[in-house]
């Protein structure tokens, strides 16, 4: 394990998601350097430029990261198509469809083509970083850490920071989380960057309890861009969390309004639940669909939701499916949560201790252990353990104890 030096500091091993709000790799865009807009006009005058190709697929894969909105995927696709045309077999282009690949949570693939994007360029730092999120994903954590390793010594910045602090944060290790996401700050010089650094800093001080902390960091956020509308849901969340529900709704709605993303609509319809209003699933269930149309698969927030709010059978299913391809931390809390609500408690149990065995210090998940082990009459430290994770948890509102 090697130790790399930044401004005097040791990062050993750069134990490194978010990432979204079931473990998404925490990750600013890769191409905020080149906007698509620069890059289509590049394009109409140079149509033979690979590269620039593959850094227009990957541009649209982090839009419909950031916006929500899976149709973004198909113009990557036929960007990286095009890449790979005018010259088979690039490493840009390879990258870029394994970005393409982990977007559409094609994470089995993805780790394929990334491995053959660095065995055509080792020097490619951003196919180590799709390797990275695609293993996180998969459960393969020991190798995530390698490929976040590696991108570090390539090129340390905020790409391979904020991979690092999600790394780092699945090991329970928050200092150096929030370390690496003070590097990646002190890095960034672009708004979306700073706002990128600033919101995520935000949800780690949400997750341990710190509302003020965190509603600082989401207001710093919006004024290095006050179009980064993940600050904007948070700063719904925290106000939610804090007890205000009825400023919480207004916000929420002004953030669902500007951009409807899957995670928010959940925690939007807590809230207006909580309220005693129509949850407004159906405009979720909506986007469900467009989703799935889109050739986006997202069985693990199907899970959870169904499981908090719908069909336990139906939260088992969609859990199974998710576990099955990916064997993550989420995805196994997600079919644990669904067993246990089923009355499958017994069988819930090796999933929940397999969700809180890396160390990772998420009062949910282990809300979700102890409440297991509650209903099989186990005595353990688990109900404990989430007021040290985060002294102000409550149960009430679990869509916002995930975040993102």
């Amino acid at each position: 394990m090697r130790y790399l030096k930044r401004g005097g500091v040791a990062l050993a091993g750069i134990v490194a998601i978010t990432a979204a709000a079931t473990l998404f790799p925490r990750t600013a865009p890769e191409v905020a350097a080149a906007p698509t807009s620069d890059l289509q006009e590049r394009l109409r005058r140079l149509p033979g430029d690979y590269e620039g190709w593959a850094a227009l697929g990957s541009s649209y894969v982090d839009r419909a990261r950031l916006t929500g909105d899976p149709s973004w995927y198909g113009k990557a696709e036929q960007a990286v198509a095009k890449s790979l045309t005018v010259r088979p077999g690039n490493a840009a282009g390879l990258t870029g469809r394994a970005s393409l690949e982990a977007g559409r949570h094609e994470f089995t693939q993805a780790v394929t083509t990334a491995r053959q994007a660095i065995a055509v360029n080792p020097y490619g730092a951003p196919a180590y970083g799709v390797l990275a999120d695609s293993l996180h994903q998969l459960g393969r954590y020991p190798e995530a850490t390698e490929a976040v390793d590696a991108m570090m010594s390539l090129a340390p910045g905020v790409s391979s920071f904020t991979r690092a602090s999600y790394d780092a944060e699945l090991r329970g290790d928050l200092k150096t989380a929030r370390d690496m996401l003070e590097y990646a700050r002190r890095d960034a010089y672009q708004p979306a960057d700073v706002a990128f650094c600033e919101h995520y800093l935000g949800e780690l001080a949400l997750r341990q309890g710190r509302y003020d902390e965190a509603r600082s960091h989401y207001a710093k956020a919006l004024t290095a861009d006050p179009g980064f509308d993940p600050a904007r849901a948070g700063l719904a969340r925290v106000t939610a969390l804090s007890g205000d529900l009825e400023k919480a709704a207004s916000l929420y709605a002004a953030s669902t309004a500007r951009l409807p993303l899957t995670q928010t609509l959940v925690e939007q319809g807590e809230v207006l639940k909580a309220l005693g209003r129509d949850p407004g699933w159906a405009t979720l269930k909506a986007q469900r669909e467009l989703m799935r149309l889109n050739g986006v698969r997202d069985d693990i927030t199907w899970a959870e939701f169904e499981a908090d709010h719908g069909s336990p059978t139906e939260a088992v299913a969609f859990a199974r499916a998710e576990y099955a391809r990916n064997p993550n931390v989420a995805a196994a809390d997600a079919l644990a949560w669904a067993l246990h609500r089923s009355g499958r408690s017994a069988e819930a149990l090796r999933h929940a201790k397999e969700a809180t065995a890396t160390g990772w210090r998420n009062a949910l998940v282990m809300h979700h252990r102890a409440e297991i082990e509650q209903a099989l009459g186990l005595k353990t430290d688990s109900a404990r353990l989430v007021r040290e994770y985060n002294p102000r948890f409550s149960a009430a509102l679990p869509a916002l104890q995930r975040s993102s």
